[in-house]
């Protein structure tokens, strides 16, 4: 029985140890992916800087009417 199980575990399997896949396409899309990622990257960071900006404006002008309208007499303390 042992004799049988090293037989089997000695001998070579019927099945290719790597399959077949070709590793330049693979490469190249994954190239192409990390090229496309970054891009979006940059798009994005772009936008939330654009939207940073736009907020810290909004919130300035509202922070000047703000001060427009409260006056000495307007706010009791």
């Amino acid at each position: 029985m042992i004799r049988k199980f090293i037989k089997w575990f000695i001998t070579p399997s019927q099945k290719p140890m790597v399959e077949d896949i070709d590793l330049y396409a693979k490469i190249v899309e994954l190239e192409n992916r990390i090229a496309n990622l970054e891009e979006e990257n940059i798009e994005t960071s772009n936008s939330l800087y654009e939207l940073g900006n736009s907020i810290d404006a909004v919130d300035t002008r509202i922070d000047i009417l703000t001060l427009e309208k409260w006056t000495d007499k307007d706010v009791r303390t």
